[in-house]
């Protein structure tokens, strides 16, 4: 099947800062363009015929809640469907593979049941149900029970930072396989120079979500930073061209509601801490946009991935 790619956009924020002077319309009017991206994506998977859809996508990209958007989707085109998160598959806590320092590499394909996962998406395309493993995150172990997967002649959903690697598929039949790859396909631009890239928006994603709601410190996150990116080079984007297709996950009116809570999270560091200086620049980037409340953003859009609790 043909592959479908959308290019990257450059977007000027004095742009996005005029569309934010009407915010509830420009809110509504990329929460829409979102929403008929997926519905785009769940028509490609039901035209195809696919009994399963591998779907990646960088750190704070939105792939969790956009996969669960898609299978919905799906199910509202009458066909059952639900996700499975590759995160179930990882192996107990003595299997994982190691870092040269000694911790724990989750990132690394070996630290997840390959087998498993193969002979779990055979039998749902064979038989339409499976079980998969129920992976306890408290303890980094498999609990006993397992859990029952059943979608007869519908689609899974399979989501995770190695869903593309070939060695989950390659023995599977190419056409009952669909592949995507969610990212942020738009970035910004200052009197012509691009000031935030979409890893820098990813970033400010994940420190307002660690900080704000995970109890993570920006320290900490900026700490990780690195290896997630290495990681996302070494084990996610160099899959990307096995996509059939690319999502996009990008919202022209997150920059504005991000500005203030970026702000927000470098004031609560103190200058003499390591990541000042990396969350200053970051502010910094963010500054020229005009700011939109959060109140604004739909209880279920997929920006409260990073916005809220929940």
């Amino acid at each position: 099947m043909p592959a479908i790619w959308i290019p990257k956009r450059l977007v000027d924020i004095g742009l996005v800062n005029t569309a934010a002077q009407s915010p509830e319309s420009f809110v509504r009017h990329c929460e829409i363009e979102y929403e008929s991206r997926v519905r785009a994506a769940a028509n490609e998977v039901h035209e195809s015929g696919c009994r399963v859809v591998m779907l990646t996508g960088p750190s704070a990209s939105g792939k969790t809640t956009t996969a669960h958007k898609l299978s919905q989707r799906i199910q509202e085109m009458g066909q059952p469907s639900c996700v499975i998160s590759l995160d179930n598959f990882f192996k107990n806590l003595d299997e994982y593979p190691r870092l040269p320092d000694g911790t724990k590499d989750y990132e690394n394909i070996t630290a997840i049941d390959v087998p498993q996962i193969v002979k779990s998406l055979g039998e749902i395309i064979k038989q339409g149900h499976t079980k998969i493993p129920d992976f306890d995150f408290l303890s980094e172990m498999r609990k006993e029970e397992w859990l029952d997967i059943s979608v007869g002649e519908g689609v899974v959903v399979v989501e995770g930072i190695h869903a593309l690697n070939p060695q989950l598929t390659d023995t599977l039949p190419r056409n009952q396989i669909y592949k995507i790859y969610a990212g942020l396909r738009e970035e910004y631009a200052l009197k012509g120079q691009r000031t935030l890239s979409t890893r820098e928006i990813r970033l400010a994603r994940r420190l307002v979500r660690d900080y704000k709601f995970r109890g993570h410190s920006p320290e900490k996150t900026l700490e990780m930073w690195p290896g997630v990116c290495s990681g996302e080079d070494r084990f996610i984007k160099v899959f990307k061209p096995e996509a059939d297709l690319l999502l996009d996950t990008s919202f022209s009116y997150e920059i504005c509601a991000l500005a203030p809570l970026v702000r927000e999270t470098f004031e609560a560091v103190a200058e003499n801490s390591p990541a000042h200086d990396r969350i200053a620049q970051l502010m910094l980037e963010f500054a020229p946009c005009r700011s939109i409340s959060l109140d604004l953003i739909p209880k279920k859009s997929m920006l409260q991935e990073f916005l809220s609790t929940n």
